[in-house]
């Protein structure tokens, strides 16, 4: 038997879900009665899922505001009678209009059902022993019975806001290493940076928008495709920030830059200051901080205040260098030949892959011998490590 709903607009079926077939009537209820209060929560966060607006929601929240407990329970206090006028106070002084539309809105959902009487007016009739006979108004049964289903979807609905802020955090976070790179590149090193600043604009703007999981999935390809191109073009030049160009290009040839442990160790064949003439420290120029510490960031647990600054990061590298078994001897050394800030990126790189290399010591005092020979750069270790950030990054 279907049911039929008398509304404002004439004598309509019920089709929405269970109405239409009459099964809600024979639908148990839940077990334990939900809060009223919390299952209008739940379906606020998943109201997409049910096809209702915050509008139809607020209609409902006064409607539960007529219900004479917390809980919802399965009896005849379900089914509310409120007047027009006592239900657009509070819904915050609504149109009579405007409720008949989201009243209709509630009942096409499935959460709500209508109990007209005779002659449409909502109202309750008590029996001889004062206890309700006949209840019309609004029936909110099909929210009790659908409680469980409205706690899934909104669980639902969580796991996915999740998933999609984390998905725009990180193409937050790949935009801005490539702009910052962008920047770095277009004074260091030659390419069409105007091209892929332009490209870098055109996505930027495109994260303005509100975006779905499909789209948002499309832009972090492309982000991700830029800074792999940006990432290319700095790595390549990035030995040829100290030095020449044919002794940087054998540098670069002949270390592995993923395996950090494979240069030769000279902690027991070191030359003292005082044997030789002090090398001359290179012209120190360096990637962007943000880039080292996005590289190395283990560095930053020692900097309780943070590290902001060039200065910080040599005071915080001053700070580690014991932590590792670096003597006083070798970080005099790499200071002097290196010059400090090139020192502090190298020994932030050495802490980062601190796992792999047996003998931090030893490994800076190659580097410091090969910086006062062939030269040394840190970059290659920096992009070494972005190269590797970017392969785990979810």
């Amino acid at each position: 038997m279907r049911h039929i709903s008398m509304t404002p607009f004439g004598r309509q079926p019920v089709t929405a879900g269970l109405l239409a077939t009459g099964a809600l009537a024979e639908a148990p209820a839940p077990q334990t009665a939900p809060d009223k209060w919390e299952l209008l929560r739940e379906l606020t966060t998943a109201r997409a899922a049910f096809a209702v607006s915050d509008r139809d929601l607020a209609v409902l929240s006064a409607l539960l505001s007529f219900h004479p407990a917390k809980e919802l329970l399965d009896d005849d206090r379900l089914i509310v009678f409120p007047s027009n006028a006592a239900l657009s106070e509070r819904s915050h002084g609504m149109a009579e209009s405007t409720l008949r539309r989201h009243l209709a809105a509630l009942v096409r959902a499935g959460l709500i059902f209508r109990r007209d009487s005779p002659n449409g007016k909502r109202y309750a009739t008590r029996g001889q022993g004062g206890q309700l006979d006949r209840v019309f108004g609004f029936d909110l049964r099909p929210l009790l019975v659908r409680s469980p289903e409205i706690v899934a979807k909104a669980q639902e609905t969580r796991v996915a806001m999740l998933a999609l802020r984390r998905r725009r955090e990180m193409v937050v976070i790949r935009l801005r290493e490539a702009t910052k790179l962008i920047a770095w590149g277009q004074e260091q090193v030659p390419a069409d940076w105007q091209h892929l600043d332009g490209c870098a604009l055109r996505l930027q703007r495109q994260l303005r928008r509100r975006l779905d999981a499909d789209l948002l999935a499309d832009l972090l390809a492309e982000v991700t495709a830029l800074l792999d191109t940006v990432r290319d073009l700095v790595s390549d030049q990035a030995e040829d920030m100290v030095g020449n160009d044919a002794q940087n290009e054998r540098h670069y040839q002949n270390s592995n830059p993923d395996n950090f442990e494979s240069e030769p160790c000279f902690e027991k064949q070191e030359v003292r200051p005082s044997e030789t003439e002090p090398a001359t420290p290179p012209a120190e120029k360096v990637i962007p901080l943000s880039l080292v510490l996005k590289a190395a960031p283990d560095i930053r647990d020692y900097a309780p205040h943070g590290i902001r600054t060039w200065s910080d990061l040599v005071s915080v590298a001053e700070f580690v260098r014991p932590m590792l078994g670096i003597s006083p001897d070798a970080w005099d050394d790499a200071c002097r030949t290196m010059g400090a800030v090139t020192a502090a990126v190298t020994l932030a790189c050495i802490l980062q892959k601190s796992a792999q290399i047996m003998r931090p010591g030893g490994y800076l005092r190659a580097l410091t011998e090969k910086a006062s020979t062939t030269g040394f750069s840190p970059g290659s270790m920096v992009m070494a490590l972005l190269r590797i950030e970017n392969t785990h990054a979810v």
